[in-house]
């Protein structure tokens, strides 16, 4: 059992099983021996591969989006062109090289990175000194200025904390971690419990588990309210659907998946986002990764970028476009939720 796995389990001696957010909570964000908090968790030597890190075309394509949705609502100056959790920097910088021929957005853009990661705030910073972009940092969602803002969140709302809850026959019952044989283990709650007023919650069947993340309504209402308060785009972009039905949650270690209890503050935890219930807050339009990037003309972009490469190299662009686009594989499994206010145009990559 890891370090932190040994605290969790005298913390649950002592007081009792604990519910799935605070122990997603402890794994991830522990000061002391938290994943986000002690590592560098991406790429190949890390434990997972993010949209930015398999191919710049993502972050050219999402930049250049934002860029224009920055035009169509008349240039606001100043503005906030945000990140939430921004990783080792790679999609902001690939986002501020591919819109610096974009007239005067780079002057009067403020960068903000919402970084709780002291280890991966370092990492950014080196990745973006190129730039002559202000750019700064804050703790929290709630630190963005209160100005227009065009924001990305890529990968950032599977990683926050769940609650989950499963239907029995005399009602619905909180899923939580607590001990079996002196070891991590998943049970329910003694007593009934109160479930969020979602749609998910809404003539599930017997036996269903239905998650609920509030962080991510948080975190969502808090970006929403400054768009509507101030004009701009959010751009989440996530694995998930529409509504919440089962055991979402997963850990991945070394890029392979493993067991959520099994190396506590060592695995990444994430679960999937349930996107209806990030959608009561302001108007928004909803669609797949791939049809997304098509519409903003990916293809065109691959064809462009494969005319200089051979062999190996030309596979693995071909392969990039395919994992990020293709059905299969992150086209439909990841979604796009974007956030604007009613008098703004459809947002690049959007339909009318």
């Amino acid at each position: 059992m890891t370090p932190l796995g040994q605290l969790l389990i005298e913390r649950i001696r002592e007081g009792g099983p604990i519910s799935v957010a605070d122990y997603m909570a402890e794994c991830l964000l522990n000061p002391v021996h938290g994943y986000y908090t002690t590592r560098d968790p991406f790429g190949v030597a890390g434990d997972f591969t993010t949209a930015p890190e398999i191919s710049q075309m993502f972050g050219e394509l999402v930049g250049l989006a934002l860029a224009q949705a920055w035009i169509d609502q008349e240039t606001p100056a100043p503005f906030v062109l945000a990140e939430l959790g921004p990783g080792r920097g790679t999609l902001m910088a690939d986002m501020l090289r591919a819109t610096q021929g974009v007239p005067g957005f780079h002057a009067v853009a403020k960068v903000v990175l919402v970084e709780a990661s002291p280890a991966l705030r370092r990492v950014q910073q080196a990745r973006l000194a190129r730039f002559e972009t202000n750019v700064v940092w804050v703790d929290t969602v709630e630190d963005l200025p209160d100005t227009p803002l065009f924001l990305i969140a890529n990968e950032f709302l599977d990683a926050l904390p769940i609650r989950q809850f499963q239907l029995g026959a005399e009602g619905w019952r909180e899923r939580l971690v607590g001990l079996a044989e002196g070891k991590l283990a998943f049970g329910l709650s003694d007593t009934l419990a109160q479930v969020p007023d979602t749609p998910s919650f809404t003539g599930a069947p017997e036996g269903a588990v239905v998650e609920h993340c509030a962080a991510a309504r948080f975190t969502v209402s808090a970006v929403a309210a400054r768009i509507a308060r101030h004009g701009g785009l959010g751009l989440l972009i996530d694995y998930g659907g529409w509504r919440s039905l089962g055991d979402t949650l997963q850990a991945l270690r070394r890029h392979t998946f493993d067991d959520p209890l099994a190396h506590p503050g060592e695995a990444d935890l994430t679960a999937h986002v349930e996107f209806e219930a990030l959608t009561g807050f302001i108007p928004h339009f909803y669609t797949t990764q791939g049809e997304f990037l098509h519409r903003l003309g990916i293809a065109a972009r691959a064809e462009r970028l494969a005319r200089n490469l051979t062999g190996a190299a030309l596979e693995s662009h071909l392969a990039a476009f395919r994992r990020l686009t293709h059905p299969e594989e992150m086209g439909s499994l990841f979604r796009v939720l974007a956030l604007t206010r009613a008098a703004a145009p459809p947002p690049p990559g959007f339909d009318p």
